[in-house]
């Protein structure tokens, strides 16, 4: 069977910025195995498999992979899979609804989409899960899992914690950029102090503005590592977004906020999210460049 396919980078308005994705559009009929191979064979930090929706009120059913493993949520892959399905919809002529719903192993993802002359130019989801604090980390620990002394550690609003809207992050705040730019997945640490609580990745952020144009005018600065799902670092995380957002909230007596987010400028992949809280409700948003689209048949299909 010939499957189409398309990448895209995702969280930014530039070609060769923001994380990349693939997207394969009708997925129906691959095996779990199979999709996990595929993800693989990409070798993106993502990729995601369109298959039909259980429910006919919604989209589609979203399964995720990384080339370690499946996701039961993710940030950029929604992002982009919007994009996808209404790139795919805008040359067939068809309409798509402002608001997209996604079948996901953590539940309902909706994404809106936002059109400029009848063309989508950006995308915004919200998260499927309302905030989780679970255990936090000390300082030393955190520390060790980002290649970094306790000193680069900043404690003073709030200790590093596992938190999740739908895929738990340790989120720990540095004390500098200079220390976000010395950050790295130290996997050894990651495989004594995350493992055993479930959690695979670390978001590290600062709120001290580098000297970078592209950073100046953004709230927060991040970098995410997650080397045991096969992603040294990615350069682009919705879901790790998401969750800092509405876990800063919390921390303002569940204030609504907006916030911009800078990630993988270290990468040489530069990506603007736009994240914001309502409601205790958590949100992320940005746009997407298509990049290149594809068949591909598999052997065992032909």
């Amino acid at each position: 069977m010939r499957r189409s396919y398309v990448t895209l980078d995702v969280f930014t308005d530039q070609l060769f910025g923001g994380n990349p994705l693939a997207v394969v559009l009708d997925a129906a009929g691959l095996s779990t195995d199979q999709m996990q191979k595929i993800a693989i064979e990409f070798g993106y930090s993502e990729t995601t498999f369109v298959l039909p929706a259980v429910e006919a009120e919604h989209t589609a059913h979203v399964r995720i992979f990384t080339p370690g493993g499946e996701l039961p949520f993710a940030g950029h892959p929604n992002i982009g899979t919007a994009f996808a399905l209404a790139r795919q919809a805008e040359a067939q002529g068809r309409d798509l609804p402002e608001t997209l719903v996604f079948e996901e192993k953590a539940g309902l993802v909706p994404v809106r989409l936002e059109r400029e002359n009848g063309r989508v130019i950006r995308a915004e989801l919200m998260a499927p899960e309302a905030i989780t604090r679970r255990s936090r980390m000390i300082p030393e620990n955190a520390a060790a899992c980002l290649g970094l002394q306790p000193q680069d550690i900043r404690t003073d609003h709030h200790a590093p914690q596992i938190v999740s809207v739908g895929l738990p992050f340790l989120i720990v705040e540095l004390a500098s950029r200079e220390a976000l730019r010395r950050a790295y997945g130290e996997i050894s640490a990651h495989r004594t102090f995350l493992a055993s609580s479930g959690v695979d990745s670390v978001y590290a952020y600062t709120r001290n503005a580098g000297e970078n144009a592209f950073e100046k005018d953004s709230d927060i600065q991040g970098r995410m590592f997650s080397p045991l799902d096969g992603i040294p670092e990615d350069p682009a995380t919705g879901s790790a977004t998401v969750a800092a957002v509405a876990f800063l909230s919390t921390l303002q007596n569940g204030a609504d906020l907006s916030l911009t987010f800078t990630q993988g400028v270290d990468m040489g992949r530069p990506s603007l999210l736009e994240a914001r809280t309502q409601a205790g409700k958590a949100y992320v948003a940005g746009s997407c460049v298509p990049v290149m689209d594809g068949f591909f048949t598999l052997e065992s299909e032909v």
